[in-house]
């Protein structure tokens, strides 16, 4: 399968770990050279050694990607550095306390949907008119199976991930004539590491609790990164406003 990934500028979110750090190498392996961005600086700059040990180019940005003033410190390097931006996947994100609409408070609420919304709005806004004037560019965004659904989360995740789903239909819809293509995965489980905080006896993973039955067999990072690859690469040329789900068919169910 040829991706037509060589040497193209690719900007990939919450690359430090888990999808982002799978991905950023799968695109790296693939010839394209990556700005890895995360808040952990740490992380960032490992995963870039991690690609230059390989032979491949990368870069780190690191800061907080619901501040404008990260997100166009991220465009400009990526235009600076790369030359443009011809792929950008939004995949950094935080999971809720899978709290019942009634238990959410404030914090959690403002927190989920900044983090999992608001940036990959603030960042793809910030870099479409660099794929505009290139004649074209190619949006992956990290949904959820809890974009499909309302038994996968709490409220809060649950509302962020829907609007990440209509983000990415609009964005396809709006500008597939200027050539930009917007996809977007939606996993189901995935072996991340990332821990939940949430009390089991509360009412929302009390509730949610039966439904996980249907969960299926818990994938890899690289599962889900192959998927990124694929909607990013031209051998899904006209695949545009696609949810596609990785999760071993618990859409299914």
């Amino acid at each position: 399968m040829a991706t037509g990934l060589d040497g193209r500028s690719v900007i990939v979110t919450g690359a430090s770990s888990g999808i982002g750090r799978a991905a950023a190498l799968a695109f790296a392996a693939e010839g394209a050279k990556v700005l890895v961005a995360d808040l952990n600086a740490e992380g960032a700059r490992t995963v870039v050694k991690e690609i230059e040990e390989a032979g491949g180019t990368a870069v780190a940005v690191t800061g907080d990607l619901s501040d404008q003033a990260v997100v166009d410190q991220v465009a400009a390097t990526a235009v600076e550095r790369f030359g443009g931006v011809d792929v950008l996947v939004n995949n950094a994100g935080i999971m809720d306390r899978m709290s019942a609409l009634a238990d959410v408070d404030d914090a959690e609420w403002e927190r989920v949907i900044r983090v999992n919304l608001t940036a990959p709005f603030l960042l793809t806004r910030a870099v479409l008119p660099h794929m505009l004037a290139a004649g074209g560019g190619a949006v992956v965004n990290t949904a959820s199976e809890a974009g499909l659904r309302g038994s996968a989360a709490g409220a809060a995740y649950t509302a962020s991930k829907h609007g990440v789903v209509g983000l990415t239909k609009s964005l396809a819809v709006m500008y597939r004539k200027q050539g930009i293509r917007a996809n977007a995965i939606a996993p189901g489980g995935t072996a991340t590491g990332i821990v939940v905080d949430a009390d089991r006896e509360a009412h929302g993973p009390a509730a949610l609790g039966p439904h996980f039955v249907n969960v299926g067999r818990l994938a890899q990072p690289e599962e889900q990164a192959a998927a990124i690859v694929f909607l990013a690469s031209d051998a899904a040329s006209n695949i545009n406003g696609v949810v596609l789900p990785v999760d071993d068919g618990w859409s299914a169910v």
